[in-house]
């Protein structure tokens, strides 16, 4: 039995820092770790836990990493390197200072609610940053994502997944593209229109990969058959979010928002839509149960047929954070790539208008997109994302396509 398990190792369900905690607290030496007798006693800040002021000289109170509440320590100025986390101390204690008592001057001591609150936020920051790490440890996209809460203590959303495409639910099958194109160059030199010629529409994007077509057409994408390369032009949303982007905690109420870290260019893809695809019938089930809870991630995909919801609420990406507005600078498309059942098309979000970095991005609230008359078909489109006003119960689902945020609209 000895023989047989020679070969075999096991994931350490502790971390590196953890493994190293246990050897200080230990007081033992493991050159394995990193931990010598030359740095056993060297102690990390996790975060600091209250301050005075006595005779001109600033004291801390130190939450040590590895160590219990009961082992933290006042400290001097002077005994302190962490800088980053002394400046975001003292950050946070203006802010709440100013929010508290309209002046920011640091007094000789903290009111114990004060202490507490900095104390709770310095855990709320852990957290997030936890998250943050979780979530881009997670994406497949270019893009990073940041997290940010300079609002309240509210840390990351309980029981959300972080996904990258579409959750499949039971007893639905996305079937894949059995035939994709033959062309040199999709974009200058199409066989036979290329992907959107064969189903009898146009060309999506110009060669700077920004969508040209009206809101309400589909946009046929290269899929994983074609001739083409990973560079071609007709592959844009499958490539997934390039931009930078922060899930931030909103100032109005609105609770969590999305905003941009860079520029993006007017009609530029931004990101997708994705969660669970379920049916009708358990999205109309779902539907109740969220609307009692006062928030709902419900997209139906009503493209030809109300047939398939997708829900977002607990699996999805950061469009599951993006608010609505009476101003959007988001619109919706649907996409095909390598499942061309219309009644599952990809649901991505598009660029309005050129938006700032540090922009919020928003969707619209309550609209009817003008039909677009389909090119080569004469099949009419309409395209309609209206959702109730606060308050009002859904009694009929059909094409009332709720996104996240649904219930809050900024201005």
């Amino acid at each position: 039995m000895a023989e047989n398990l020679k070969g075999c190792s096991v994931c350490c369900k502790s971390s590196w820092n953890q493994l190293q905690d246990l050897c200080r607290l230990a007081k033992l030496s493991c050159p394995a770790l990193g931990i010598s007798k030359r740095n056993l006693y060297d102690f990390e800040v996790e975060y600091l836990c209250d301050y005075k002021k006595i005779r001109e000289q600033e004291y801390y109170l130190v939450k040590w990493r590895g160590y219990p509440d009961s082992e933290s320590t006042w400290e001097p100025r002077q005994n302190l390197k962490c800088v980053r986390i002394l400046k975001q101390f003292h950050k946070d204690l203006e802010r709440e200072l100013l929010r508290r008592h309209h002046r920011s001057k640091t007094p000789r001591h903290l009111d114990p609610s004060l202490a507490n609150y900095l104390v709770q936020k310095a855990k709320q920051r852990r957290a997030l940053r936890r998250w943050e790490q979780e979530l881009n440890a997670k994406r497949s996209h270019l893009g990073r994502i940041t997290v940010e809460n300079e609002v309240d203590l509210d840390g990351p959303p309980r029981a959300f997944v972080y996904i990258n495409e579409y959750r499949v639910g039971e007893g639905i099958t996305l079937n894949q593209v059995a035939v994709g194109c033959e062309c040199q160059d999709c974009l200058w030199a199409p066989t036979g229109g290329c992907c959107p010629g064969a189903s009898l529409h146009k060309f999506a994007y110009n060669d700077q990969g920004q969508v040209r077509l009206r809101a309400g057409l589909p946009i046929y994408e290269c899929n994983s058959r074609c001739r083409c390369g990973y560079d071609c032009p007709n592959r844009v949303v499958q490539k997934g979010i390039r931009y930078d982007l922060c899930i931030f905690r909103t100032d109005d109420g609105r609770g969590w928002g999305v905003r941009t870290l860079e520029k993006i260019r007017k009609n530029s893809f931004v990101m997708e839509y994705v969660g669970e695809i379920i049916t009708s019938e358990e999205a109309e089930r779902r539907g109740q149960i969220y609307d009692r809870q006062g928030a709902t991630y419900l997209f139906d995909l009503d493209y030809v047929e109300d047939v398939y919801t997708v829900d977002a609420a607990y699996y999805g990406n950061i469009s599951h954070f993006v608010n609505h507005s009476c101003d959007p600078n988001l619109q919706v498309y649907n996409v095909f790539i390598d499942n061309l059942d219309e009644r599952l098309p990809r649901i991505a979000f598009f660029a309005t208008r050129t938006i700032r970095a540090g922009e919020e991005l928003t969707l619209i609230t309550t609209c009817k997109v003008g039909v677009a008359r389909d090119w080569g078909q004469g099949r009419t489109v309409t395209w309609d994302t209206r959702t109730p006003p606060e308050g009002t119960p859904v009694t009929q689902r059909t094409k009332e396509n709720s996104l996240p945020g649904a219930l809050r609209c900024s201005s």
